[in-house]
């Protein structure tokens, strides 16, 4: 009973030494071998022993449990299938020897599978997906091994390797224990805005690595990385601060409010509406607004929900308010931003910039360097300028209104309109964009449509010469003035030569506005001697080579005007400084058209007087004044002596009667006259005569006045006060005040002496 309980395996094994005795007792046949091994995955027909009997006798199978797997071809004993030792290892067969039909002896043949390494290993999941959080501690096991361990049927020893798909670092981030440990860790931190997904490759091999019958199975490793509340909200729009984008700042907000005036509506903010973000937006945590500083008088209310400014009352001074915004993820007050809003009040503002043309068109050239001009089609030196109109100014041009292009970085737009490339176009193409005009005071816009057709490249040209426009005031499109460039520059006859044109608004101006802009040069022969193609925006003079000219003569023109200045203070600064500064001047009329004829300049003095014992024996009583040439050019002055003799003699001898009676012999004045009449009776003047005006007979000592001057310190000094008042533009008239000394008549004085006894000179035209 027992033995029916075992195995056939366990029978067989038993009845073998029995077998095998009556095998060998009777010797009626027998097998090479009893205990052959074949190795699995064998050829079917395989022989398994060979079979020896004597004559007569005849060999069969007797039927089994394996008998199935062998057949006897002639003497050979063999496989009709191939094995497989991880489903068969021993297999036994009985073989029965017969003569005329009757068993006359049995042979046992157990034959053992061979176990080749003929199976790969097995993973139980051969696609592991993990989620993992971004804020997953380094060394945290992601699998478990029991996930990750691969079988073998073969029960080789198992090595495994990760390998990363996506991303190639993939493998910075997570590995396995070790070559035998397939558990799977973090090795480094993670970040979501980086990497949100990684796929790794583990691959297990029953032999050991370098070994090229190694058998391999796989498993796909698949990582989510799962965001967490890590950032504070960011206000919108904003600037990442560094290359990893954790942190963003926003630059603020700006508004504007009309004085005196209430709004019920949001207020429009610029670059965009209040608004801010979880940055953590797989989480898109709940916002809240609040404002924590700046609202003066509380004129300004904030919707804690949605970020909306509004008015609580009107502002009634033109102050500037700076509100102090917050922003705070509602589940969390520790995650926090903080932002500015500037809002203006400022006078109303009744109508918004408008462009003057719903769209424009220009054209330009492919290959010109970057800040070539865009000109107007069919104009090839007219550049294309923008215009948007403001009515609140009487002449539409608002200084405050810049222009920007929307949508394309090809090209860009100065203040005043002009329309530049911003890179060098590489070939013919057209290009529309958008263009805005915006009031910085306001902030009140318009928009227009530009189309430039980049026409192809007209040949080689030579390098463009930079060129630097300023302008310093808005202006109107196609307003403005020209300054002419002078006749005698010498470029004025230079081809390609820039005139610098200076414009100005006549309405009410805001600010001045600059703008450079580089053009290029054109007309300009080259080797052929023919100009270059292309001219319409190009020139041969720049600015910088108008400065160059323009300091050495500026330069010059300063030395000559010192020079100058030096040689008129040489030859009139004595004169002038006697001129100026006097007690009684002359009215300015008697000034004018007068020219002292006795006046010359020092070294030609004594050539052109004549002495004294000429002038008292003059018999010309209508002789000519002299007229002398002014030094340095300058041109003689007419003669109107007579007008000015009546004029000034009047007006001294009316002040004679009130001097009269009061000089002291010890301090007279000596009166300024300047008349034909001899006073002889009044011993106390003495008149002084032009040449010209001398009686031939009269045979009086007459004094010739020589053209020296003895000026004292306070004589200089009151002449240099009055120097402006007396001589303001009366240019060319030279009268001296001398000293008049005439040969004494009185008594009481010696010859040569004086009629005062002060240092006073006396007032002469």
């Amino acid at each position: 009973m027992a033995l029916a309980d075992q195995s056939p395996a366990v029978v067989l094994f038993l009845l073998l030494p029995l077998t095998q005795v009556l095998a060998q007792g009777t010797g009626e046949c027998s097998v090479g071998n009893d205990k052959p091994t074949i190795n699995e995955n064998n050829l079917p027909g395989v022989v398994v022993t060979t079979i020896t009997m004597n004559p007569g006798v005849t060999v069969t199978i007797e039927t089994s449990e394996d008998s199935r797997w062998f057949e006897i071809h002639s003497t050979d004993l063999i496989l009709t299938n191939s094995l497989d030792y991880e489903k068969e290892t021993v297999l036994l067969v009985t073989l029965l020897c017969q003569r005329d039909g009757v068993t006359v002896n049995s042979v046992n043949v157990i034959m053992t599978v061979g176990n080749l390494n003929d199976n790969s290993p097995e993973f139980k999941e051969t696609n592991i997906t993990e989620s993992v959080p971004e804020d997953a501690k380094v060394n945290t096991t992601i699998i478990a091994m029991n996930r990750v361990t691969a079988s073998d049927a073969d029960l080789d020893v198992i090595y495994y390797e990760l390998v990363a798909i996506t991303p190639a670092e993939a493998t910075d981030y997570f590995n396995i224990q070790g070559v035998n440990n397939p558990t799977i860790y973090l090795r480094k931190s993670l970040d979501y805005d980086q990497y949100k997904f990684m796929q790794l490759l583990l691959y297990a091999k029953d032999s050991a690595p370098g070994n090229p019958d190694s058998h391999v199975a796989n498993a796909t490793i698949n990582i989510d990385i799962q965001q967490v509340d890590t950032r504070p909200p960011w206000f919108q729009p904003c600037t990442f601060i560094n290359v990893d984008k954790k942190v963003c700042i926003s630059s603020g907000y700006i508004g504007r409010v009309n004085i005196s005036e209430k709004t019920t509506d949001p207020l429009t903010l610029k670059p965009g509406p209040l608004y801010a973000i979880d940055p953590d937006y797989t989480l898109n945590e709940k916002i809240v607004y609040s404002i924590v500083g700046g609202n003066k008088d509380d004129i300004f209310l904030l919707n804690s929900d949605t970020g909306n400014i509004t008015m609580n009352k009107a502002a009634n001074t033109s102050d500037t308010f700076i509100l102090q915004i917050m922003a705070t993820q509602a589940n969390n007050v520790q995650k926090y931003s903080l932002t500015t809003v500037e809002i203006k009040v400022i006078i109303k503002s009744s109508f918004a910039p408008l462009f003057v043309s719903p769209s424009y068109t220009g054209t330009v050239s492919a290959g010109l360097a970057t800040l070539s001009l865009v000109m107007e089609p069919g104009a090839p030196s007219k550049p294309l300028k923008i215009f948007a109109a403001d009515d609140d100014f009487p002449n539409k041009v608002n200084p405050q209104i810049v222009y920007n292009i929307k949508n394309s970085s090809d090209f860009t737009v100065t203040r005043d309109g002009l329309v530049l490339t911003n890179t060098m176009l590489p070939s013919a193409t057209t290009i529309t964009m958008l263009a805005t005009a915006m009031d910085e005071e306001s902030l009140q816009e318009a928009n227009t449509m530009i189309t430039v057709e980049v026409t192809p490249s007209r040949g080689t040209t030579p390098p463009p010469i930079p060129t630097t426009i300023t302008t310093t005031s808005a202006v109107a499109a196609g307003t403005g003035t020209t300054t002419p460039k002078p006749s005698g520059s010498s470029l004025a006859s230079s081809p390609g030569a820039i005139n610098t044109a200076s414009t100005a608004s006549s309405g009410p101006t805001k600010s001045p506005s600059s703008v450079n802009m580089t053009t290029n040069n054109a007309g300009i022969s080259g080797t052929t001697g023919k100009p270059v193609t292309d001219v319409r925006t190009e020139y041969l003079y720049t600015s910088g080579h108008m400065a160059a000219l323009g300091v050495p003569l500026a330069v010059l023109l300063a030395m000559c005007l010192l020079l100058l200045g030096i040689i008129i203070y040489k030859n009139y600064g004595t004169t002038i400084k006697s001129m100026v500064g006097r007690n009684k001047p002359f009215p300015k009329d008697s000034f004018r058209g007068v020219s002292n004829n006795g006046y010359l300049r020092d070294e030609n003095l004594n050539g052109s007087m004549k002495d004294s014992e000429s002038l008292r024996s003059d018999t010309s009583e209508a002789a000519t004044p002299v007229m002398h040439q002014q030094p340095d050019g300058f041109p003689p002055l007419e003669p109107a002596v007579e007008s000015s003799i009546a004029t000034t003699s009047a007006a001294i001898k009316e002040s004679e009667g009130d001097k009269e009676g009061k000089d002291t012999d010890s301090d007279k004045e000596v009166k300024s006259i300047l008349t034909k009449d001899r006073r002889t009776a009044d011993e106390g003047y003495k008149a002084v005569w032009f040449k010209e005006d001398i009686d031939p007979d009269t045979k009086d000592d007459v004094v010739v006045i020589e053209d020296q001057v003895e000026e004292t310190d306070s004589d200089e000094d009151n002449s240099e006060g009055d120097e402006q008042n007396s001589l303001h533009n009366e240019p060319g008239v030279s009268f001296i005040p001398k000293r008049v000394q005439l040969p004494a008549k009185d008594a009481n004085l010696s010859p040569g002496q004086d009629t005062d006894t002060g240092d006073v000179q006396d007032d002469i035209l």
